[in-house]
């Protein structure tokens, strides 16, 4: 019967007001889902891997409006700090166990927190939102750089909010989307890389051009991730009207170089978790 919940919350009158919350949950892994205007009134979820009502029995009112589980705590808080969103309450731990900070964005205080592990149990390895001392390499297409530069605009805020330093970040530009695999493939295959973002526009046409180019694109950025065994981050839109490329790079439905940004830390992060020193032979080759 129940499909989801959505709680409705108020942080402004208008879309600038909104963009401080938006771009917090975004840079901690929340995904846009729906969104709706009327009249002057506009309404953007931010869709979480899942969620639940929980009931309390206190004497006191909880301190937080809405309260979120997340994989590292400091990293989130870290975050936080650097978009410098209002701070409630400083990380620490808890008398049950948890991780926990609170911060406040148009009224609305919420909660982050990490469960403590219990002893001998295991929620499997997951990559985490440090971009420190790790290097990546930016792909970035040159056609349709109206929409490409406001990628890699995303992609790099995202770097730099996970902590990501600037002289640790190559930018190789392209002609075009179909050159972006050869490209993350040469870069790939120096080893001087932690991941690589691959940034680009393709926007339908009356030919058959579009399909072409966006099939050979994907394949070839994931055989390339595939064969090098260096992580790829595919920023690549791939839409039907040039609207609908704006809205992805920024406008309502986040920005996609954001999300390829924060997507290429966390793969490096976990292979970094899983990557085994014998797998490579003596020429750094797997």
């Amino acid at each position: 019967m129940i499909r989801s919940i959505v709680f409705p919350r108020r942080l402004g009158k208008s879309l600038d007001e909104l963009q401080p919350g938006l771009e917090l949950l975004r840079a901690l892994g929340f995904a846009p889902g729906n969104e709706w205007h009327e009249g002057g009134n506009h309404g953007v979820e931010m869709l979480a891997p899942n969620g639940g009502i929980e009931f309390i029995a206190a004497a006191d009112a909880p301190s937080v409006d809405a309260m979120v589980e997340v994989s590292d705590a400091d990293a989130a808080w870290t975050i936080a700090k650097t978009l410098n969103v209002k701070i409630r309450k400083e990380i620490g731990d808890t008398s049950y166990g948890a991780r926990l900070f609170e911060v406040e964005i148009g009224g609305l205080r919420i909660g982050f927190l990490t469960y403590a592990k219990k002893p001998g149990a295991s929620r499997g390895s997951e990559g985490k939102l440090d971009g420190r001392g790790k290097r990546f390499a930016l792909v970035v297409s040159r056609f349709n750089s109206f929409i490409t530069e406001r990628l890699l605009d995303g992609a790099l805020q995202a770097l730099r909010q996970c902590g990501t330093s600037d002289s640790d970040l190559t930018i190789a530009h392209v002609p075009g989307a179909f050159e972006i695999p050869s490209a993350a493939r040469q870069l790939a295959g120096t080893r001087k890389y932690d991941a690589i973002i691959c940034l680009g526009c393709l926007l339908r046409g009356d030919t058959l051009h579009y399909e072409v180019i966006a099939n050979e694109v994907t394949r070839g950025v994931g055989q390339s991730a595939q064969e090098t065994g260096v992580p790829h981050a595919f920023g690549v839109l791939t839409c039907d009207t040039l609207q609908q490329a704006i809205d992805r790079a920024g406008l309502k439905a986040g920005n996609k170089g954001f999300e390829a940004g924060l997507t290429a830390v966390e793969m490096a992060c976990l292979r970094g978790l899983v990557a085994s020193p014998a797998a490579e032979t003596a020429d750094g080759s797997r």
